[in-house]
């Protein structure tokens, strides 16, 4: 529950700190592992040591591009708010064969919307195979140790503090509605795959198939990665969403089909 406490929280501090200023924030890449330039595995994580100063907490993420337009497939890492100065660690990995020609550093903060903070040329192909043995340096495996941490340590730290009875309330009314979508989103075109015949069955087919993919699709990536989907809520209420939208539409179709 607290988790989707700061997941509210932090998508609506978004429209509330429209008025304040800019946060203050610098950063640029110092280091990857492997080089810029370089052939990387199905999953084989490419690493960036990124040195940061900002007056205010800000997340700190690194995504890959190419041509001028992200990697659709494939993870990159989560962050929790870095402030001060020091090092941030940032990384993602290919799913499949992909080519990569910039890595831009993301910042997001309280004060400001995501915005691209540093761009960083580099030469990466993604062969879909089985990635090559490789010996990491020095600075990635300390970086991954202190992150875990301070991940835990901010984890630690927020469970630790009380909930008031307004975010409680949010939380459980956020989740019933996604349960709600959820529920929906599958009774409902399952019970007119049984219904219905021809034509209309196989429409009924199309947001059924749409809710079990987004659910699989979750359960999978998390199952390899954690972080694979630290916003699930919102992509089952999205989808969910969509498919009571095609259902609404082929109830109505029908219906009109009938009279006439």
């Amino acid at each position: 529950m607290r988790r989707y406490v700061a997941l509210l929280a932090v998508i609506g501090s978004c429209h509330v700190a429209v008025g304040r200023a800019e946060a203050d924030v610098r950063v640029r890449i110092v280091a990857t592992d492997p080089p810029a330039e370089a052939t990387l595995g199905r999953d084989d994580t490419f690493y960036v040591r990124i040195e940061y100063a900002s007056d205010e907490p800000v997340s700190i993420w690194a995504r890959p591009y190419f041509k001028g337009k992200p990697l659709e497939h494939g993870k990159s890492n989560a962050s929790f708010p870095h402030s001060g100065s020091g090092y941030a660690l940032g990384w993602f990995s290919f799913d499949g064969p992909a080519a990569v020609d910039e890595v831009r550093i993301l910042i997001g903060s309280a004060s400001r919307r995501e915005w691209v903070a540093e761009s960083y040329p580099v030469n990466l192909i993604g062969t879909g195979a089985a990635p090559p043995a490789r010996t990491r340096s020095p600075w990635v495996e300390e970086m991954r140790r202190e992150e875990a941490v301070a991940q835990r340590q901010a984890y630690e730290k927020y469970m630790s503090e009380p909930v008031s009875v307004g975010g409680a309330a949010l939380v459980s009314g956020f989740m019933l509605l996604m349960l709600g979508v959820l529920i929906s989103g599958f009774v409902l075109p399952a019970w007119a795959l049984w219904k219905w015949q021809g034509g209309w069955r196989v429409a009924a087919a199309v947001p059924a198939s749409l809710m079990a993919f987004v659910v699989l699709r979750i359960v999978w990536d998390t199952s390899l990665d954690p972080t694979a989907h630290n916003l699930w809520p919102f992509e089952i209420l999205i989808f969910g969403a969509v498919a009571l939208a095609i259902m609404g539409a082929l109830l109505l179709a029908r219906r009109v089909s009938v009279h006439h």
